[in-house]
């Protein structure tokens, strides 16, 4: 299988297993689309709510939630 051709200084080479492996996953990851992670920030921002309300519940003031 060819690889993609890198320069690691002087020399230019194919990418060595470790290097490959990694640019995988970077490709990978880089894929994700403005919709994903815009989905992603809604559940995490609700998420937040959510333990927000929880803390509050049990009496924790909202400087105190903060503070977590």
């Amino acid at each position: 299988m060819t690889r993609a051709i890198i320069q690691d200084g002087d020399e230019v080479r194919e990418m060595n297993d470790r290097e490959h492996t990694q640019y995988l996953i970077d490709v990978k990851t880089a894929a994700l689309t403005a919709k994903e992670l815009a989905a992603a920030d809604t559940a995490h921002a609700a998420a937040k709510k959510s333990a927000e309300k929880k803390l509050a519940a049990l009496g924790l003031t909202a400087d105190e939630i903060a503070a977590l």
